[in-house]
């Protein structure tokens, strides 16, 4: 591997420029008329991508092949208004454009995802019900984590069971309920838990481009676990170069008061026409957390970070591209505040938590009516999890450790058989490969004994999909449709009990509609089926989970769901929102249950079986209005229910009532401003679990206000913010949290490039 990327480099430099159709042009601000440098320009569903010079001068070249054919040059820079601009260009033409920028300052249903439809589609044009954060406010938000990022988004709820974790709630579900993904490749693994957990935060956060998050709907275009939807992150890609060899550079400083947060980052970028790569290292020092009220410091809570990523990109032909990357992210003696506090344990800790991926993509673009474009993917996923704790007293320390191996492939099809209809069809496989191992050590007589890890050692899991999705656009109407197929071999070995397989199937489809009644606005309506196989936690779990101890059943069947949905939304010149209203309906729920009066060491004991159906209802409302030219007032309001029908009790884990409200001061460059008051109510609706949960008040989780005051400044080369946080000191908890928020505090970034 270390041989074969230089000789791929050395190659694509020398690769000779062959005679063809161009495009070149000039991009300007709308307002000033200033040249705009680094704007990215890419032809849709063809290999043509650059980037603009800093006197916003640029080169593409059109791909061969129907040469004549227009197509479709998306244009877009962060902090203006994406540009979709039709070109042609005949054999041996070179295309002037001249293209201006608005600026923008309202967001909402402006974005360009990927995650709905799995190719490019317009967030306002889609029947999903999508967030969307962007690069804008990822740069000036210097988010500590990817979990806190998607703090106050519209449908996502943030629980952090420890300061190292961080699980989203996509309507009432999390943990392995809900799909997370990175550049198309799931994260979700055979070992997920049913619970929050902390693999979110194994993600720079300074690598990404892009959050999108898909509520209510993902089965059929990501397979299982998307009960509630799907979160994915979407890293940076290096851009090529129009003008020559480029060399760039840039690093970023964050310091939080109280030595919360110590955090630097490097990276450097090399670019030419044909070769594109960028990399990068951080380090993170977390101190513990300084909370709100009277709480003080929560200790420990503090952990370090270390992590590394670097992704190429080569044009090996004019209708050919390949992309390699790779990333790794290492955290050590991660506390689990929540047991060294309630459960007199003298240290509780992720020791190590580790993530490593490596991927390469090839896509050819061929223009073609069935074969626009086509996706092939390989990739290797690696977490090494270790455990480590001790109880006060005891001279017994556990040490535990899992590793998972995952091997995936994809295969992704775009066709475009009329100019009204798209499909998006594909193959996908992973195969996860699960070591599982404990010791006890005896410090005082140095005994050590081996003992079951937490899931039986060589445990297996492969799934195969076949998937298709169908898009019609018909004048005011577009309908979409879908189906999956998804067959599972999941194979565990016990040393007493033997060894159990199970090969769960699935097949779920989607319809929805979007009806344009007026060019501003849109009503949107789809019913979307959705499952999530057993996995290897579910089937093989032994050992203290939380605050229980669980044992394995072998006989266990998916979790279904059905969600229905209408909604609204709106995109204007000077406002946007959307309204959504969805019921989702779940069956073959697995739970844990109550095995009578059993106890193991203190911990009650507990089997998971099929045995519950419940339905979660709400309603999701997001609006963006632009007060002059460059202020806006945004907020979000969300209301989710959940009842457990077979219990006759609330759903676990609901979230309350939250909303966040707030004034955005936004200029393409220079001053930047914002204040917003996020907000929750009182959670006093709790099913049974919850009840026994230490980390939830009896009683319930109080409601919060928390308010916030951020600040910076942009220009050419350099960036710096400012953020006060909670500036009224109010203690908070995010209901179903291991650890509070934070108090008042301030942060400082810096952030510069060339």
């Amino acid at each position: 591997m270390e041989r074969t990327i230089p000789a791929v480099l050395f190659l694509c430099f020398c690769l000779s420029h062959a005679h063809a159709q161009s495009i070149r042009g000039r991009i300007t601000d709308a307002q000033t008329g200033k040249p705009l440098g680094n704007v990215n320009l890419a032809l849709v569903h063809a290999p043509g991508v650059t980037v603009s010079d800093r006197m916003g001068n640029f080169t593409l070249a059109f791909p061969p092949g129907n040469s004549s054919r227009a197509r479709v040059l998306r244009i877009s820079s962060v902090g203006y208004e994406t540009l979709d601009q039709t070109v042609a260009a005949g054999d041996g033409e070179v295309v002037a454009l001249d293209v201006s920028l608005q600026p923008a300052v309202i967001q909402l249903n402006k974005a360009v995802v990927v995650t709905a439809q799995r190719y490019q589609t317009r967030q306002f044009d889609s029947p999903e019900a999508i967030s969307v954060l962007g690069p804008a406010e990822l740069r000036q938000n210097a988010p500590r984590s990817t979990p806190e990022a998607l703090v106050g988004t519209a449908g996502v709820w943030m629980q952090k069971t420890n300061h190292g974790g961080g699980s989203p709630f996509i309507r009432g579900l999390t943990g392995q309920q809900t799909l997370l993904m990175i550049d198309g490749i799931r994260l979700n693994n055979a070992t997920f838990r049913s619970g929050p957990n902390q693999y979110l935060n194994t993600i720079d956060p300074q690598t990404i481009e892009q959050i999108e998050v898909v509520r209510g709907s993902g089965s059929v275009q990501y397979g299982s676990d998307a009960l509630g939807g799907v979160a994915q992150v979407i890293t940076r890609d290096p851009p090529f170069s129009s003008d020559g060899f480029r060399v760039k550079g840039g690093a970023y400083a964050k310091y939080l008061s109280a030595d919360m947060e110590k955090s630097g980052r490097a990276e450097i970028g090399l670019s030419s026409e044909k070769v594109a790569v960028l990399g990068g290292f951080a380090y993170r020092d977390f101190g513990d957390i300084k909370a709100g009220g009277n709480l003080g410091f929560l200790r420990p809570t503090g952990y370090a970070q270390r992590s590394g990523d670097l992704k190429a990109r080569f044009r090996v032909a004019k209708q050919h591209q390949l992309t390699v990357a790779y990333q790794m992210l290492d955290q050590d003696r991660v506390p689990l505040f929540h047991r060294v506090q309630l459960e007199n344990y003298a240290y509780s800790q992720f020791e190590p938590q580790q993530r490593q991926l490596g991927y390469a993509r090839w896509e050819w673009f061929s223009g073609k009516k069935w074969l626009r474009s086509v996706q092939v993917t390989g990739s290797l996923q690696r977490w090494k999890e270790g455990r480590q704790s001790q109880r006060n007293g005891s001279p017994v320390r556990t040490e535990e450790r899992d590793d998972v191996d995952t091997r995936g492939a994809t295969l992704v099809v775009n066709s475009e058989p009329t100019p009204s209809w798209t499909i998006n069809s594909g193959v996908e496989y992973y195969h996860d490969r699960v070591g599982s191992a404990r010791r006890d050590v005896n410090e005082a007589t140095n005994a050590v004994t081996d003992g079951r890890g937490l899931y039986p050692d060589g445990a297996t899991s492969s799934n195969l999909a076949l998937y298709s999705l169908h898009t019609v656009r018909l004048d005011k109407l577009t309908l979409a449709a879908g189906g999956r197929f998804n067959a599972f071999r999941i194979t565990v070995t016990e040393n007493t009990l033997g060894e159990s397989r199970i090969n769960p199937s699935a097949l779920v489809g989607n319809a929805s509609a979007v009806y344009a009644f007026h060019p501003s606005h849109h009503l949107v309506a789809s019913v979307n089926t959705a499952f999530r196989a057993p996995n290897v936690d579910d089937l093989g779990t032994l050992g203290i989970v939380d605050f229980r101890y669980e044992v394995p059943n072998g006989n266990l069947k998916p979790e279904k769901s059905t969600n229905v949905e209408l909604g609204w939304k709106a995109r204007t010149g000077r406002f946007a929102g959307s309204l959504a209203v969805y019921r989702n309906y779940l069956t073959d729920i697995i739970t844990r249950v109550r095995q009578g009066r059993d106890s193991v060491g203190a911990y009650p004991v507990y089997l998971k079986e099929n045995t519950a159906k419940a339905y979660i209802q709400g309603v999701e409302a997001d609006a963006e209005w632009q007060l002059t030219r460059h202020l806006a007032a945004f907020g979000n309001l969300i209301y989710t229910y959940g009842q457990n029908q077979t219990a006759e009790e609330p759903f676990r884990r609901i979230p309350p009532l939250n909303s966040r409200l707030g004034l955005r001061y936004q200029r393409s460059s220079g001053p930047w401003a914002k204040l917003e008051w996020l907000s929750a109510t009182k959670q006093a609706r709790l099913a049974k679990g919850d009840q026994d949960d230490n980390r939830i008040s009896k009683g319930g989780t109080p409601g919060w206000n928390v308010v916030n005051l951020q600040a910076g400044y942009r220009a050419s080369g350099w960036m710096l913010g400012i953020e006060l946080q909670n500036l009224f000191d109010e203690a908070y908890r995010a209901h179903g949290s291991g650890v509070d928020g934070y108090g008042r505090s301030a942060w400082v970034s810096g952030r510069i490039w060339f």
